[in-house]
């Protein structure tokens, strides 16, 4: 086990550790992170910091959507050419991305912001639920259906919200709550899933009853 304390000044140190907490980087990558920088021109050096600092300045929530933006609203939301009347429920913005890059979906977004996950201490009240259902229910005042896909992962915390939002939904007229689960392995992240294989789960959503 690396121990940054021990070899390196503290600056360093202090680094290390704290890549250490990223996701999916371990003390070792932390440590090439941190060399990496250290061999960068000072010039990228002040670059990413200035990345850095407006990543909490200038992004912000969707007021729609929440997916990421600089504008109160997102470009997705904005594009009158998308489907405003049916909505992809996803956990997070990667989520998004991913059935963005596909190329097949025209409809809008919601994301959730995580999922349902009693061992975490995250419930309904934590998540963009909520926000979801109002949306739904504004949309169908205009006497159009509203189609709302389901696309949480497969994953236990997944399912849960999954079937929690179908119970919530189900009661509102004119909704129709579709499933996407074709294609995608169970227990699977969208976010690793490959271009093909979101793109057969969406043609071959189901209706979830």
């Amino acid at each position: 086990m690396l121990t940054a304390e021990k070899h390196f000044p503290q600056i360093i140190s202090q680094l290390i550790s704290f890549f250490d907490t990223l996701p999916g980087i371990g003390p070792k990558s932390a440590a090439r992170l941190v060399f990496y920088l250290l061999r960068l021109p000072e010039s990228d050096l002040k670059r990413v910091s200035v990345l850095l600092s407006n990543l909490k300045k200038k992004i912000r929530r969707c007021k729609n959507c929440f997916h990421w933006t600089t504008d109160e609203i997102c470009s997705i939301c904005l594009d009158e050419s998308r489907d405003k009347n049916t909505i992809c429920v996803v956990e997070d913005s990667l989520d998004l991305v991913v059935i963005e890059s596909a190329g097949r979906y025209n409809g809008v977004y919601h994301v959730l912001e995580g999922a349902i996950s009693p061992l975490e201490g995250i419930g309904p009240e934590d998540l963009r639920i909520s926000e979801l259902v109002e949306r739904v229910k504004n949309s169908v005042k205009g006497g159009k259906e509203v189609e709302v896909i389901i696309a949480t992962n497969t994953t236990m915390e997944g399912e849960a919200t999954a079937m929690y939002i179908r119970d919530i939904l189900k009661n509102i007229g004119k909704v129709k709550i579709t499933r996407v689960a074709q294609g995608l392995p169970s227990g699977a992240d969208i976010e690793y899933a490959d271009h093909l294989t979101i793109v057969r789960a969406l043609e071959q959503r189901s209706e979830y009853k």
